[in-house]
């Protein structure tokens, strides 16, 4: 006696070696013997079972489904039932266990109800299911030929216009994906190393550009066009000449300053900002614009402006032109002791641009120890320079020594790269900083005194945070502290600048005491300032590796940071170091440099040599 069985969701066929009632000890064709349980029996039958299950898979194989499917009972069945009408006759053993493979093995046409009992599926699921196999079969398909087409790195013709999604936003469900992971594991490299090898990438600078418009501008970065602007009204212009400091590359002139003697003796220091605010008015397109941009976006050889380019012309602190400014006056007197300020919204002419690689060439250490006031606004600069001495003692702050003393300028033309050392703390630097650490702390604390709402930069416990409650900024040694310098540049300083204006003017401020529409700029600005930082921070590193491409550097030295972080020379880049022995922090050592990778902007660096120790 044989019995064909269910096990473990499978059948099987074996000769029976004892029957005890509710089990049965059966022997498989190979040899095995195993105990089975009497229900799950399903045909008990005589003859030789060598080949029994392989004659009833071909058996099963040629029954057409569909066919099957439409002379079986409308409503549950038992496969014997069937078995009868679909052959005419009673059936085999060998015809009974075929048509059982065949409902087993159609669950789309038939769904089990148990031990040999099926239930055929309806029309209209049956469709569905058999569309679904069919768009499954076809995807299999053109997935194989994905696959082809990637190994020998070529790109299929349907991946150019989802590049975008699969390179930063990809879709495992998907085929492209599915089979583009697939590829790049097999050939050994990251999706989007194997989409640079097939050509999809031609510019690893626009691979990472890429990825932050899509994360931060997805509807784009163009700003609405700036008929919208308000119309100033008439301003009063003082008799004062103004001038800048800025970097070269800056379009986005924020700040001014001026000189004037007062008849009583002693001088007036003028900081004169920038007033777009007197342009945007809150919640118009213009100002929508901004509050989504929030932040003019730098990096190495471009950037993009808060503020479309024609309010930027209209409003930008250009030379020999008359411009708006709200203006902070230092009433000071011979000794530069501060007498008083006062606060003003006005015209100003700006009498010339002085840009930081021609004017540090003049105005330096040197030429101050020297006394030396043979170039433009040479006395003017000392004043603020000895000025900025006396604002500096005054909040009881001394310049910070950090391990580099160095900035860094990136200059980006036509795909090469100039980056040039500054050194951190000249003059300029000091005499700029510490008038824009005393102008923002000024209005902030003429703000908390007066109840208008602002948002303020607070420090306590070393960390810095946004508020729009008046709190201490310990680091700067300030009681009050806003950003209100730049609004040309930060939304932030723009929304402050709004309510100094009408604070001047002794008008309501636009946002009043605990407006949600404070909060949410507060917030967004938040997010999105650190977000533009660390973009910021990659996109140098970027053009850091580049230059080492550029300039061939195979092997350089360094300044060891701590443990096996170092600071490469000549550039602002810093990288773990392979084999670097336990060194001081400022050691000297040689390194090598390889395998510069510009997509994951990786790099390997080994140590070589150390060349001095760090001095005590």
């Amino acid at each position: 006696m044989n019995v064909f069985y269910e096990e473990d969701g499978a059948f099987k066929v074996g000769a029976v070696l004892a029957d005890h009632d509710t089990s049965l000890q059966v022997e498989a064709p190979h040899g095995k013997r195993s105990k089975v349980k009497a229900a799950s029996v399903l045909l008990r039958f005589e003859g030789p079972i060598g080949s029994f299950m392989e004659e009833a898979h071909n058996a099963a194989e040629a029954i057409d489904l569909d066919f099957l499917w439409e002379c079986s009972p409308q409503l549950e069945f038992a496969h014997d039932t069937l078995a009868r009408d679909y052959y005419g006759h009673a059936p085999s053993a060998l015809e009974s266990a075929a048509l059982l493979l065949r409902l087993h093995g159609a669950p789309i046409y038939f769904y089990r109800k148990g031990k040999g009992r099926y239930k055929p599926a309806p029309p209209e699921a049956l469709k569905a299911a058999l569309a679904s196999v069919e768009r499954k079969r076809q995807q299999a398909l053109q997935q194989a030929r994905y696959l082809d087409q990637l190994a020998a790195f070529q790109l299929p013709q349907e991946f150019a216009a989802r590049l975008p999604e699969l390179l930063y936003r990809p879709d495992r469900n998907t085929v492209e994906v599915k089979a583009l992971e697939e590829a790049a594991s097999a050939a050994g490299m990251s999706t989007a190393h194997l989409l640079e090898k097939c050509g999809a990438i031609p510019s690893s600078e626009a691979y990472h550009l890429q990825r932050f418009l899509l994360e931060h501008f997805p509807q784009g970065i163009e700003a609405p066009a700036a008929q919208e602007q308000i119309e100033p009204v008439e301003l009063p212009m003082p008799p004062v000449q103004a001038f800048s400091i800025d970097d070269a590359t800056t379009t986005e002139i924020d700040d001014a300053f001026s000189v004037r003697p007062r008849p009583a003796g002693g001088w007036e220091i003028g900081v004169h900002i920038a007033a777009p605010a007197l342009a945007i008015a809150p919640g118009s397109a213009l100002d929508v614009s901004a509050s989504t941009h929030l932040s003019t976006v730098y990096m190495p050889g471009a950037k993009i402006t808060m503020l479309p380019e024609a309010v930027i012309e209209g409003y930008t602190l250009s030379e020999q032109r008359v411009v708006p400014t709200v203006s902070l006056y230092l009433e000071l007197g011979p000794d530069l002791r501060l007498l008083g300020t006062r606060s003003a919204v006005e015209k100003v002419r700006v009498a010339a641009n002085l840009r930081h690689d021609a004017l540090e060439e003049q105005f330096n250490e040197e030429s101050l120890a020297a006394g030396r006031q043979d170039f433009p606004f040479a006395a003017e600069l000392k004043l603020l320079w000895d000025l900025a001495g006396v604002l500096e003692a005054g909040r009881g702050r001394q310049e910070n020594q950090r391990l580099s003393n160095m900035d860094y300028s990136f200059y980006v033309e036509d795909g090469r790269v100039r980056i040039v050392q500054r050194k951190r703390g000249s003059p300029i630097d000091k005499l700029v900083s510490e008038l824009m650490i005393f102008v923002n702390a000024e209005w902030g604390r003429l703000l908390a005194e007066a109840g208008v709402p602002a948002i303020y930069r607070a420090q306590g416990n070393g960390k810095v945070r946004m508020s729009t409650v008046p709190s201490p900024h310990q680091g700067l040694g300030v009681s009050y502290y806003i950003w209100a310098s730049s609004p040309l540049r930060r939304y932030v300083d723009l929304v402050n600048q709004r309510q100094l204006v009408a604070w001047i003017r002794g008008e309501a401020p636009p946002y009043p005491p605990k407006s949600e529409r404070l909060l949410t700029a507060m917030r967004d600005f938040e997010q999105a300032y650190e977000a533009y930082a660390e973009f910021q921070r990659s996109m140098e590193r970027y053009w850091c590796l580049r230059w080492l491409l550029q300039e061939a550097v195979h092997s350089t030295s360094a300044e060891v940071i701590r443990e096996n972080l170092v600071k490469i020379d000549d550039i602002p880049l810093i990288a773990k170091v392979h084999g670097l022995p336990m060194l001081a922090p400022g050691a000297r050592v040689e390194v090598e440099i390889s395998g510069i990778d510009l997509l994951s902007l990786e790099l390997r660096v080994q140590y070589r040599a150390t060349l001095a120790a760090a001095v005590p």
